[in-house]
């Protein structure tokens, strides 16, 4: 590991033939919490990680990670991911220490999309898919369906190619919308939403009953024994989180075992990052039986090893709830309708989790089920804070929504989505 100049810092080797992954390497400065911003980019490019190493001196790292599109992004700009992952990486003309924060997530400015068109079945997703692959971050939103058979949608977004400000990009962005929405729309609107919309709004209210069930930390036995739901629940509930302070004088070693998903580096990164671990050395193994084993040398924040039992068993706990229940999907009434809620854990830096807006709308697009209204919104808890997505369902479907086992498929395909399988 040494010194290289910014744009070496990160290089994108494409796969010798089709189908092959293409190797990102990443050699530059380090910082706590790096690799789990790497990894957000990488999620929120539709990106799949199947293998990666990761190690560091303590002030220069070197990540290698082997990347294939998921099924579900048909596209990838290749040469965009590479300038987002500079982005992340501190300058190397620079001198950085380890406790240096992220950057900001909430830096960007917000602009309000508003269009108007007529409704048709999986309307919400083509748009979403426009944003995510003009690289446009969903912050907010509300889709509200009139009698007349007509959708008004707004968007809260950011740009992170930081150009929404100019005109060529904005006519872009309504561009590329006009043309999936073709003549069913009626207008088209972009501009900047103003200091007020700057940062996330809280949730409409949550019954108690809803939040307690949305925001548990273990699987119930209701959601466990589902028959849809059971064989993905028995997989979920066999993760092991390992500490061993037998092998390294100086590191912890933490060995994971669990059921693979498309976020599941995401998560694990993202937690070590909000209790301040340090990696010195990782390896994610490539997926055996559906299963990934993941070995990471870490230590505390002061460069210390993890000895006390207190504070490996918190760690344990906290990565073994955050492996089995990355994402919550609870099926609900709101008065005479039905509603799908998705919720997610905010990292302490305030960034919420990529694409779910993405996911769930394709979940519900494949199943044939129009989304009457939707919004999202934070909510807190005692202990953190939850990114929280509302989906009210048009009753008018081939499913019939108030059947227990038709539920219990619709929540079982958002899942799936969501997870990636």
């Amino acid at each position: 590991m040494g010194a290289s100049s910014d744009d070496d810092a990160v290089l994108i080797q494409k796969g010798k033939k089709p189908g092959d992954p293409h190797v990102v390497t990443v050699n530059c400065p380090d910082r706590t919490g790096l690799a789990c911003d790497i990894c957000h980019a990488i999620l929120d490019f539709g990106l799949y990680i199947t293998r990666a190493d990761v190690s560091t001196d303590g002030r220069w790292c070197y990540i290698v990670l082997w990347l294939v599109p998921h099924f579900s992004s048909p596209i990838v700009r290749w040469p965009n991911l590479k300038k987002r992952l500079l982005s992340i990486c501190p300058s190397c003309t620079v001198s950085f220490y380890l406790n240096q924060p992220s950057p900001c997530s909430g830096s960007s400015p917000v602009y309000l999309l508003t269009f108007c068109c007529l409704d048709r079945r999986g309307l919400l997703h083509d748009v979403t898919q426009v944003l995510c692959e003009l690289e446009l971050s969903i912050q907010r939103v509300k889709v509200t369906t009139t009698p007349d058979g007509r959708v008004l949608d707004l968007f809260f977004v950011t740009d992170n190619l930081e150009l929404l400000h100019t005109k060529k990009r904005q006519d872009e962005t309504c561009e590329q919308l006009h043309s999936v929405l073709g003549e069913s729309c009626i207008r088209c609107d972009l501009h900047l939403a103003g200091p007020q919309y700057d940062h996330p709004q809280s949730s409409s209210s949550l019954s108690r009953v809803l939040a307690d069930e949305l925001f548990r930390s273990e699987i119930s036995d209701k959601e466990a024994s589902a028959e849809t739901l059971s064989q993905d629940m028995e997989k979920l509930r066999t993760a092991s989180v390992i500490v061993d302070n037998s092998l390294s004088p100086a590191h912890t070693l933490l060995q994971i075992q669990c059921i693979d998903h498309k976020g599941l580096l995401y998560d694990i990164m993202r937690t070590l990052k909000d209790f301040t671990i340090q990696i010195a050395y990782g390896r994610f193994s490539p997926v055996t039986k559906g299963n990934r084993e993941l070995d990471l040398f870490i230590q505390q924040q002061d460069g210390k090893k993890i000895v006390d039992s207190e504070k490996q068993s918190v760690l344990c706990c906290r990565l073994k709830v955050e492996i089995l229940h990355p994402l919550r999907v609870i099926i609900a009434n709101r008065g005479p309708d039905t509603e799908i809620l998705v919720a997610n854990p905010v990292e302490l830096s305030g960034k919420g989790r990529p694409r779910v807006f993405y996911d769930v709308t394709l979940a519900l697009k494949t199943l044939g089920i129009c989304i009457f209204s939707a919004e999202i919104g934070r909510h807190s808890t005692a202990d953190r804070e939850w990114e929280v997505y509302r989906f009210l369902l048009e009753e008018n479907c081939r499913f019939e929504l108030s059947n227990i086992v038709v539920r219990n498929q619709i929540v079982d395909r958002v899942r799936r989505s969501l997870m990636g399988w």
